[in-house]
């Protein structure tokens, strides 16, 4: 039994009659221990396509519509996040909100939110690694160490100047 999980499991019957609750990662297809494929081996379409209301999506002129101004929306999200990557602020959380907006419409979005989703998901594994988290703390440490040389050195050369004050010696 997988309390953890909001997948609906299901119930297995044993050979002397019992039921046994069967989690969703031993229902899935063993061809793909990710649980991406389904019986036929194509990857896992459900929940793709439009989250437009029914009659939104019954009309088509206004379906058309309701997909332009998600696009719209959408761009607009996107664009401020594009534009607050150099500056101070959550750029790329925006850019992904943007994404999660067009992902109610569009099918692509949908795809490239899922493949996004399972590389951090694969990246936040790897960095879990004990070797991998080693390696990063030891790239740190010596990162911060020449960041304290060069800021020694700054010093002795300079003392508590700015560096736009500095004349020029």
């Amino acid at each position: 039994m997988n309390t953890g999980s909001d997948e609906p499991a299901e119930v297995a019957a044993t050979p002397d009659g019992a039921t046994m609750e069967k989690g969703p990662e031993e229902s899935r297809d063993p061809r793909d221990p990710h649980g991406r494929a389904g019986t036929d081996g194509a990857p896992d379409r459900r929940g793709l396509g439009s989250r437009a209301p029914e009659f939104v999506r019954s009309r088509r002129v206004l379906h058309v519509s309701w997909q332009v101004g998600v696009f719209v929306v959408g761009l607009a999200v996107v664009v401020t996040g594009v534009i607050l990557l150099p500056l101070p602020g959550p750029g790329w959380v925006v850019i992904f909100g943007g994404m999660a907006i067009w992902a109610t419409e569009f099918v692509w979005a949908q795809l490239v939110l899922r493949w996004t989703k399972r590389k951090v998901t694969e990246a936040a594994q790897r960095a879990l690694d004990p070797r991998v988290r080693r390696r990063n703390i030891a790239l740190t440490v010596a990162g911060l160490v020449i960041i304290a040389v060069l800021g020694g050195i700054y010093l002795w050369k300079f003392g508590l100047v700015m560096p736009w004050s500095i004349k020029h010696q």
